[in-house]
């Protein structure tokens, strides 16, 4: 299951998906570009894919996601949407816009990991990736509620790797850098400003999250996984951290997994 894959990184996990012959349910909030993926998916791969129209924002997102999943098994869940669509100071912009987004980035992800975990877990396999931001690692001006909801995620997705990783499922973040997306490329207009050379295409992002996927719960794009870079502490550094505070929590609270 892709969420977000009407356009950018998450129509690229759906292609490449479905060039190995694996069908996706796909969910985004539009329609025409999503019935457009999921008809060249057909075309190219002869792949026939599930589509759902949902609003990842609106509190009544994850009952209408479990309500498009039905009975299928759900091998891999990649959330993908996430964006910041606003790019301004925190008090120049409607609180409702900024609940928007931490339902999005937030509720919702929470709330269908959850629903998919629970079978990836009894069946002793599965994969959730995290499509993150650098932002998960600090903050800045304009970029308060973006990026508490990106550390969020990278707690989470911590977290969630030490959780399931005894049971044979794999969780991953990836971390991105500047990816040229469609979104990306609506926000440079709005501002003004030229894209940047040092960008991923969103393809090469997609291809590098599926190889990383095994080796969580997080991997920074353009950086070796003992490279920091982004954070003060690389990839490996990080892992091994969380494997360490889990033993000590597994004692403190008798969790063992």
């Amino acid at each position: 299951m892709v969420l977000g894959a009407s356009e950018g990184t998450g129509r690229e996990f759906a292609r490449q998906l479905a060039a190995e012959g694996i069908p996706s349910v796909l969910i985004a909030r539009r329609k025409v570009p999503l019935e457009q993926l999921k008809a060249e998916i057909a075309g190219d791969y002869g792949v026939e894919c599930v589509s759902a129209i949902v609003d990842l924002a609106l509190g009544d997102a994850p009952e209408r996601i479990v309500e498009a999943v039905g009975d299928r098994e759900v091998g891999l869940l990649i959330c993908n949407a996430g964006g910041d669509p606003n790019g301004k100071l925190f008090l120049d912009v409607e609180l409702a816009a900024w609940r928007e987004l931490i339902q999005r980035n937030v509720v919702t992800t929470l709330a269908v990991c959850h629903h998919v975990a629970k079978p990836m877990r009894t069946r002793g396999r599965g994969g959730i990736l995290l499509v993150n931001s650098g932002a998960c690692y600090g903050s800045a001006a304009t970029m308060g509620p973006y990026s508490g909801s990106k550390a969020f995620m990278l707690g989470f997705a911590e977290g969630l790797w030490a959780d399931l990783q005894p049971h044979g499922v794999d969780v991953l973040t990836l971390v991105l850098g500047r990816t040229d997306t469609p979104e990306f490329r609506r926000f440079l207009a709005d501002k003004g400003m030229d894209m940047p050379a040092d960008v991923w295409s969103a393809a090469d992002v997609a291809r590098l999250g599926l190889e990383r996927l095994p080796h969580g719960p997080i991997h920074n794009v353009g950086q070796a996984d003992d490279e920091p870079g982004m954070s003060p502490q690389s990839a490996a550094e990080r892992r091994a951290r969380v494997v360490a505070v889990s033993r000590i929590t597994a004692q403190l609270y008798g969790t063992e997994n």
